[in-house]
């Protein structure tokens, strides 16, 4: 396993994109944070790895038809222990829509594995596509 910032960033991404779910779950450490701005159902801080994988990651599944799902790695910035990925999702929603989104994301690693993240994401987009009755 790579220790290097910028290598365990793209890892994780390329296991997102693979549907690899335990490279995914092992590139965070125990302790780890996501924060997803916005008022979002799932804007909040999500706090520990079980947290992040299970209920964050994982809670988006239900949302998006099998299989359509496509992660594309844009680039990436990489400055000592902070990593900016740059990535587009699509994917086709249970309500019949598409989900086609640009995504930033701030990650800072500790011993090989991620601690923190803070996406940036087109927030507009994400409640039409994947929480139509949410009202901000």
């Amino acid at each position: 396993m790579t220790t290097d910032p910028r290598a365990v960033v793209v890892r994780y991404v390329e296991a997102v994109r693979d549907g690899d779910a335990d490279v995914v779950y092992e590139s965070f450490a125990e302790d780890a944070t996501w924060h997803y701005p916005g008022d979002l159902p799932i804007s909040k801080v999500w706090r520990g790895r079980d947290a992040i994988v299970g209920e964050f990651l994982g809670g988006m599944g239900p949302l998006l038809v099998p299989g359509t799902m496509r992660i594309e790695l844009i680039g990436t910035i990489a400055e000592g222990d902070r990593v900016v990925a740059e990535w587009t999702s699509t994917a086709r929603t249970v309500y019949g829509g598409t989900y086609d989104n640009r995504c930033i994301g701030v990650y800072t690693v500790r011993d090989g594995r991620i601690a923190s993240v803070v996406e940036y994401a087109d927030t507009r987009h994400v409640a039409a596509a994947l929480f139509p009755g949410h009202r901000a």
